[in-house]
């Protein structure tokens, strides 16, 4: 396939809101940067991380090109703030399993669109789900807490978390959304928490505010795809 074909198969299907949704949260994130001298890392996470969620609530597997991108700054910016949990997320599973989701999502593709064919759990798969989250999630704050990470319980509870999303993710599975709302909300307060305490990450807590909002419509978006009630 040709790249220009490529492209135009991955831009196919954008409502015009979505466009400018995406226009205003990225001219707010570069006037937060210009007004409050924001880390280029942060930035640079800021609109990678936001083009990839967008892209990948989409459908489009151009979407982990800017998630590999978004993923080396943001282990950066855990790393200068302690966050050992969500750094270790990143390095070896965040990165590892982007890369698996390309070859995964690759089979997956509807020809007429280019997007992936999305799937749902069934009952005993979400049971186990459920169980899993939690004790990852009482087992990850408990080793955080020891490696005196700043924010233990809710370090712990996202990188868990993250790592179901993940997984959910290259699964192709409608649940994702609702755990991306759970680490995506709790990450909003975590870096809200350090910014008032004094760490330059404007656009990493404007992104996971976005997020948040994103996981809710996308959530909305794969339900009326698949027909679920």
């Amino acid at each position: 396939m040709k790249i220009t074909e490529f492209v135009k198969k991955e831009l196919q299907g954008w409502k015009p809101f979505e466009i400018w949704g995406l226009v205003i949260v990225l001219s707010v994130i570069f006037i937060n940067a210009l007004v409050l001298k924001d880390s280029p890392a942060a930035i640079i996470n800021a609109i990678c991380g936001i083009l990839y969620t967008i892209i990948a609530g989409k459908g489009k597997i151009s979407c982990y090109f800017f998630g590999l991108t978004g993923s080396g700054c943001y282990i950066y910016l855990a790393l200068t703030n302690a966050l050992w949990g969500n750094m270790l997320l990143y390095i070896l599973y965040y990165i590892p399993m982007q890369v698996a989701g390309i070859f995964r999502w690759k089979k997956h593709l509807k020809k007429e669109s280019g997007e992936i064919i999305k799937i749902k759990l069934d009952g005993k798969s979400r049971i186990i789900l459920a169980v899993t989250g939690l004790a990852g999630c009482v087992i990850s704050a408990v080793l955080l807490n020891y490696f005196n990470d700043k924010s233990p319980i809710i370090d712990g509870i996202t990188t868990f978390m993250s790592i179901l999303g993940m997984y959910l993710t290259v699964k192709r599975a409608v649940e994702q959304w609702i755990v991306w709302m759970i680490v995506n909300g709790l990450s909003f307060f975590m870096w809200l928490n350090l910014v008032i305490h004094g760490a330059k990450a404007y656009s990493t807590v404007l992104m996971w505010g976005v997020y948040f909002i994103l996981a809710i419509y996308f959530y909305r978006q794969w339900r009326k795809e698949l027909k679920i009630l």
